[in-house]
């Protein structure tokens, strides 16, 4: 009987396809979708292009789909090519060690994954886009008053953000989270 000792999950190293290997995807179906495979519920490392094929951003995720979703409602023009290397066994540290690849070929940081990083990742804040009137009804209101006037606010954005996934070709459904509404931020549900 051999005795093999068990490797801790953070000693695993993923190997590493090289971006310059993995096909384009088209990010959108031509009806307007994006594919459920090979993205649904898969755990990888992703980069998205423009419509140019110029990296945008690199990043991974325990499910690939839902990410792609959020990142074509906070950057929809520019979404159009992936790149996607799916991994068994996910493991935080191996995926950023995954990503620091993919940049360092790249040769430079992806605005992105740079100065662009909060635009990718985090919800859009619809309060940066306050017209002086909103800012004026909110600052007039009580603190119920003010949730509905950044709810109003954040309906407004939405509608916009909408209209341009429409015009870049975008059908399917939707959903932002209506409690975030109320903070004046809209992410996907």
């Amino acid at each position: 009987m051999t005795f093999t000792p068990a490797i801790p999950k953070a000693a695993i190293a993923l190997s590493t396809t090289p971006l310059a290997q993995l096909d384009f995807i088209p990010y959108l179906t031509e009806a307007g979708e994006i594919l459920t495979e090979p993205f649904e519920g898969k755990v990888g490392i992703y980069a998205i292009f423009d419509e140019a094929k110029i990296l945008q951003y690199i990043g991974f995720s325990r499910n690939v789909y839902l990410s792609l979703k959020q990142h074509l409602t906070r950057r929809p023009m520019q979404c159009y090519w992936v790149k996607l290397q799916t991994v068994d066994r996910p493991n935080r540290t191996a995926l950023a060690e995954m990503q620091a690849d993919w940049i360092a070929e790249n040769g430079s940081t992806p605005a992105g994954n740079g100065d662009d990083a909060a635009g990718w990742g985090q919800a859009i804040d619809a309060k940066a886009q306050i017209t002086p009137e909103e800012q004026a009804a909110y600052d007039a209101e009580d603190e119920a008053g003010q949730i509905k006037a950044l709810k109003n606010v954040a309906r407004r954005v939405e509608a916009e953000v909408k209209a341009v996934l429409e015009q870049r070709g975008v059908t399917m459904k939707l959903r932002f989270d209506p409690k975030l509404k109320e903070q004046g931020l809209l992410t996907l549900k």
